[in-house]
């Protein structure tokens, strides 16, 4: 299952410990990037839109960004493609995907949307602290309804009242790097 690591600089976290994390992403189509290599495939072939959450351990992430990146894919229009790395886990791949994110500081948890390889619209962290997933997730269907064509919604709405969101803190989860 961890087969894909980055091999050059290894977890800040146990992966099992982040797994429910990775889930809940995974869950309404989410694809996982777990290389560089990967990373740059996906940006090289996804021919339209392109949605990353850089996604990440810190209670914001937990209480906002995964919570409304999920709820703004039920929407009736939504990216072509959308894609996921980890923050503190395959940080080569997260690194990769930030030099795709051209004039801004990194930033995790994040998440942005690419057009064919260029960058068009960002929610970096600051912008996450302290908001309410529904307020992020109403910017995000805006955002999508602006830039995106796709038939939504990502999963069916059955399936989406099934989803469970891990509200855990990172600094809950023992370190290993």
């Amino acid at each position: 299952m961890y087969q894909n690591l980055s091999v050059s600089r290894g977890p800040m976290y146990d992966p099992a410990s982040v797994q429910p994390m990775r889930d809940e992403l995974t869950a309404v189509g989410f694809e996982e990037l777990l290389t560089p290599e990967e990373v740059d495939r996906a940006v090289r072939e996804t021919t339209g839109t392109l949605f990353v959450v850089v996604n990440s351990v810190c209670g914001c992430a937990a209480g906002s960004a995964r919570p409304a990146a999920t709820a703004a894919l039920q929407h009736t229009v939504i990216p072509d493609r959308f894609v996921t790395v980890f923050a503190g886990q395959e940080r080569d791949a997260v690194d990769s995907m930030r030099g795709y994110f051209a004039g801004m500081p990194p930033s995790s948890p994040s998440m942005a949307i690419l057009r064919n390889g260029a960058l068009e619209y960002m929610l970096p962290r600051h912008e996450i602290e302290g908001r309410e997933a529904e307020d992020i997730a109403t910017e995000l269907r805006e955002v999508f309804d602006r830039l995106c064509s796709r038939p939504g919604p990502s999963i069916p709405a059955e399936e989406y009242a099934r989803l469970e969101h891990e509200h855990i803190c990172g600094s809950k989860i023992p370190r290993i790097n």
